[in-house]
């Protein structure tokens, strides 16, 4: 796209002219009619002047495609003049993506380019999780008095993957029975297992290894230990993706969003690796849902989820949103018998009402809130009260709440464990 305009910059020329002439006139002084007979040549060089065409070829290079979250990665925008005129005053603006910050360098080249020439300038950017495209590069070509200006957008493709390890830092305790499938939720149900539950007679078929030898010594009678089975939980994350949960306690600071994926991948680690059934969802605009399953190639299909899906993206997103029909539609694909973390900071009430209707609806809810308040003014100390305020309200309708600060999302873990044992 081309744009061609006048600056104005030289607005009001003609005035200073008109001034010198008549000052020169009415004084009878050579240097006033002199420096107006120059204005004029000046004026009438403005009225002709125009921007050649503009003929670049721009390569971006970055030092490294796929990085690691948080990792520097070196951009290198190369412009080459394939015109045949001398460009005398070129600006380019690259079109880094919006959730990419510059940390070092400028991501801009201002420049005088003759035909065939190079031109190259480097910046740093630091990688974020996501799938991050460039924008259009803006180029800017102005006539060497800076009257005429020629703008262009031109397209460069250029992407970096940034996917999340999934480690397992953290452990999640989970609530009760979900699954028929062996695991680490402990049970009421008797059967195998370590724990011991109950002593019963023997039945015909009981495995050897399972009677009670030290009654048959006793009494002579035969009796079947049972212990307390442990079985696979079915889980699905929910992350809160609307656009009142793309908030941070300063410019500079991560999103709530950004915060919830990250306890969501360590969350999903954590519990593939004990052997449980994992899903992911996104409660927001855009839809996003993996049904539970286990497995090297589920991880794989999760790490792509959290990295690429628009759902998971760190600016807010612009589309409708329809809570009431996102909720049905959840409630649906969640199976009887799964349990929900909800990652939400918990800025409104309604996402205090979501995490109540699952619990309402037969799912253990266990809700990881990133805290994204301060104290700095009024109005955030007010925020913070009120998301206090849900957070009691969620504790006290029996819905477990991980309340995360500062700090590593495992020492949040082990302080709300603390206070649910007690």
């Amino acid at each position: 796209m081309t744009r061609g305009f006048d600056t104005e910059r030289w607005s009001g020329l003609e005035g200073l002219v008109l001034i010198a002439a008549a000052a020169g006139v009415l004084t009878r002084e050579p240097a006033p009619l002199l420096l107006a007979g120059l204005g004029v040549v000046f004026l009438g060089y403005v009225r002709i002047a125009a921007v050649p065409e503009v003929e670049l070829h721009i390569e971006r290079e970055l030092s490294d495609s796929t990085p690691a979250p948080d990792e520097d990665v070196e951009v290198t925008l190369s412009v080459t003049n394939e015109g045949s005129r001398t460009l005398f005053d070129l600006r380019i603006v690259d079109g880094v993506p919006p959730a990419l910050a510059v940390s070092d360098g400028p991501a801009r080249l201002g420049t005088a380019l003759r035909p065939g020439a190079t031109a190259t300038t480097t910046y740093t950017v630091s990688a974020i999780r996501g799938e991050h495209t460039w924008d259009d590069t803006v180029v800017i070509a102005r006539d060497p008095s800076g009257t005429v200006e020629r703008r262009e957008t031109m397209r460069t493709e250029t992407t970096m993957r940034c996917e999340p390890e999934l480690a397992a830092t953290a452990d999640l305790p989970l609530r009760g029975l979900t699954s028929k499938y062996a695991g680490r939720v402990e049970t009421d149900v008797p059967g195998s297992g370590l724990e011991f539950a109950s002593i019963r007679e023997y039945r015909h078929g009981d495995p050897i290894r399972r009677i009670d030898w030290n009654r048959r010594a006793r009494t002579g009678e035969l009796a079947t230990v049972q212990f307390r089975e442990e079985r696979a939980a079915a889980v699905v994350l929910v992350i809160d993706t609307r656009a009142e949960a793309h908030v941070a306690p300063n410019a500079d600071a991560e999103t709530a969003v950004e915060r919830s994926v990250d306890a969501a991948s360590i969350a999903f680690s954590a519990l593939l690796d004990s052997g449980d059934s994992v899903g992911i969802a996104a409660f927001g605009p855009n839809e996003c849902w993996v049904a539970p399953s286990a497995g090297t190639d589920h991880r794989a299909r999760a790490r792509r989820v959290f990295a690429t899906h628009p759902a998971f993206a760190p600016t807010p997103p612009t589309e409708a949103f329809f809570p009431s029909v996102a909720i049905r539609r959840l409630r649906r694909r969640l199976s009887s018998d799964a349990q929900v973390i909800f990652c939400s900071p918990l800025t409104d009430d309604y996402a205090v009402s979501v995490a109540r209707r699952l619990e309402a609806y037969g799912h253990a809810v266990t809700v990881v809130s990133p805290d994204p308040t301060t104290t700095r003014t009024v109005g955030a100390r007010l925020a913070r009260l009120e998301r206090d305020l849900r957070l009691r309200d969620l504790r006290r309708a029996g819905i477990r709440v991980v309340d995360w600060g500062d700090e590593p999302l495992a020492v949040a873990l082990a302080r709300a464990e603390l206070g649910w044992s007690q």
